[in-house]
């Protein structure tokens, strides 16, 4: 299993390229109705690798935010969002909320259960 040092640079880099490639092919990707929809996908892939990166950060520093790194990690997808085309702004959300909804399932696997008496 990767520390959370790791982790988080390679969230932070895989942000970075996500996001320029994003930018790079934005007229391809408003092109089209499906483009549209897989440029909202594409936000929404880095909405979940800004969450995981800023998730690693707060580990490292021994802080904690709660929603506060949803709200910051969700805000800034879509924007990038919004770069692309209106619709990615819509598609981003609902993706993200789906990908939200998975991580806080698989997180809820990964610790035991307490038991109740």
């Amino acid at each position: 299993m990767a520390g959370a040092g790791s982790s988080m640079l390679y969230s932070f880099l895989l942000f970075i390229a996500t996001l320029s490639l994003q930018e790079v092919y934005r007229a391809k990707l408003a092109s089209s109705e499906l483009f549209t929809i897989l440029g909202g996908f594409i936000s929404s892939l880095i909405f979940l690798l800004l969450l995981t990166f800023i998730g690693n950060y707060q580990e490292t520093c021994g802080i904690r935010t709660g929603w506060g790194a949803v709200i910051i990690a969700e805000a800034v997808a879509l924007i990038a969002a919004s770069t692309v085309h209106r619709v990615c702004i819509t598609t981003c959300f609902l993706f993200s909320a789906g990908l939200l909804y998975e991580v806080n399932r698989l997180s809820g696997m990964s610790e035991p259960k307490a038991k109740r008496i």
